[in-house]
């Protein structure tokens, strides 16, 4: 597996997921739209128009809460993961003032570094973007979804 860093660590796009069937679902919904409008009520075909909206919007939200679950459940995970590193390493559970974005940073930290770095993480309000480039030896992270 190709060494993670600061500059290749993004979430990587899936072609057939974030390209071909979200532009799919938009332009259905959009000649969906289209043909709704002149389908007025009162005319033919207005019932079979609006269902037909109504099935591209559901796939709208299916496709973007298909996302959005896993990664909530994910930060919990890694939450949860980093509470555990520093409280193995401190005795003590992360400083609350960290949220889940500076947390979600933080798991690219080795042990080394990681205590210090979430202590200047709460003190000074780092930003996720800081603390990944604080971070000196990467600590990748390829499970992520």
């Amino acid at each position: 597996m190709k060494k993670q860093n600061y500059a290749n660590h993004r979430s990587h796009w899936i072609p057939g997921y974030h390209f071909v069937l979200s532009s799919l679902l938009i332009l259905g919904t959009i000649i969906a739209a289209v043909n709704a409008l002149r389908h007025l009520p009162n005319h033919g075909g207005f019932v079979s128009a609006i269902l037909i909206e109504d099935s591209f919007a559901c796939g709208l939200f299916f496709f973007w809460f298909t996302r959005q679950f896993p990664l909530r459940v994910q930060d919990r995970a890694i939450r949860a993961e980093e509470n555990l590193r520093h409280y193995v390493l401190t005795g003590k559970l992360l400083d609350q003032r960290i949220n889940m974005r500076q947390t979600a940073a933080l798991r690219f930290a080795p042990d080394e570094e990681f205590v210090e770095l979430a202590g200047k993480a709460a003190e000074e309000g780092l930003s996720p973007d800081e603390i990944k480039r604080a971070v000196v030896e990467w600590r990748a992270d390829h499970h992520r979804a």
